[in-house]
């Protein structure tokens, strides 16, 4: 099934403990359809760049068979521009300076071959973009899912809590979900949010791995424990897009296939880590990818005797 992601396509520089990296391709949309490129063929992208965005930068988009024909290029202006600095605990990042550029007046537009996607992902914007989106799509989608961060919920509460309200899936870190619900207990938390609108949610607790809450149901997804962790930055949008990507392919929305896509999204958060940027989802192998979930399954599966 179709897949359209609205988000960001960015400039990053990174440094972590291992190195420092020079402008590498990174932004939350970029990460999410890459993720998603390994299980849906129709993955569709909706994002800005300034004319300073290079065509090879692009091709690694088009080479995983993403359509960029709504990849805005605004003449004369600059990329969305982030740089970051993890600490020896690489839960711990400071961001060294941030560019706006076209993203400040990001206005999406979508290609008329976009239209009546089945699936969409509202990648970490403003409210009032990921509210727009939805306005200009001629068809709800079968599954809408939407991504936010503690600056929308700070500055933008009552944007979010509207668009909330139309949106089918949230997924939030554990912070995020505390600062939104303002309830410590994320049992308690996940009821709350569900009462703004959502049908389910997802609760990303980064090397603690994630939980998936609909209606009753609670469904917990462990972390890898890998031996390095090279650069968290994308996980979490490489999560949100491998999970996307696999209910795309399967369409289907029962709980045990929701299951399943969660760990199929933490699998790929699990290679994004192992490599600066977008590195290690570029060149996967769907073989690779069922293998990483096979550890998945050997990690959390056992019997009473």
């Amino acid at each position: 099934m179709s897949l359209l992601t609205v988000g960001s396509v960015a400039f990053d520089v990174l440094e972590t403990p291992f190195g420092k990296t020079g402008k590498i391709l990174g932004g939350a949309a970029t990460y999410i359809t890459l993720a998603a490129s390994y299980f849906t063929q129709k993955n569709n992208l909706v994002a800005i760049v300034g004319d300073d965005f290079p065509q090879s930068m692009r091709s690694v988009l088009e080479n995983r068979g993403i359509n960029t024909e709504g990849v805005e290029v605004r003449k004369g202006e600059k990329t969305f521009y982030w740089s970051g600095k993890y600490h020896d605990n690489m839960n711990v990042r400071d961001t060294v300076e941030v560019q706006l550029n076209v993203m400040g007046d990001f206005d999406p537009q979508i290609p008329k071959s976009f239209q009546g996607a089945k699936y969409l992902m509202l990648g970490n914007t403003s409210p009032t973009i990921q509210k727009s989106v939805l306005d200009r799509l001629h068809k709800r989608p079968k599954l809408v899912m939407l991504d936010t961060m503690n600056l929308w919920i700070e500055n933008t509460y009552d944007d979010l809590r509207t668009v909330l309200r139309e949106v089918d899936i949230l997924t939030i870190n554990d912070e995020e979900a505390r600062m939104l619900s303002k309830e410590y207990s994320l049992r308690k938390a996940a009821k709350i949010i569900l009462e703004m609108g959502p049908k389910m949610l997802i609760i990303k607790k980064g090397e603690h791995g994630a939980l998936l809450f609909h209606g009753k149901n609670v469904f917990f997804a462990p972390a890898l424990p890998l031996e390095e962790v090279f650069d968290p930055t994308g996980a979490g949008d490489t999560f949100a897009g491998g999970f996307i990507g696999y209910l795309a392919e399967s369409d289907d929305l029962s709980f045990e296939n929701l299951k399943r896509a969660l760990i199929y999204g933490s699998a790929m958060a699990s290679f994004c880590v192992e490599k600066f940027g977008v590195e290690r989802i570029v060149n996967l192998t769907r073989e690779e990818i069922e293998e990483r979930v096979s550890e998945f399954v050997k990690l959390s599966v056992f019997q009473l005797v």
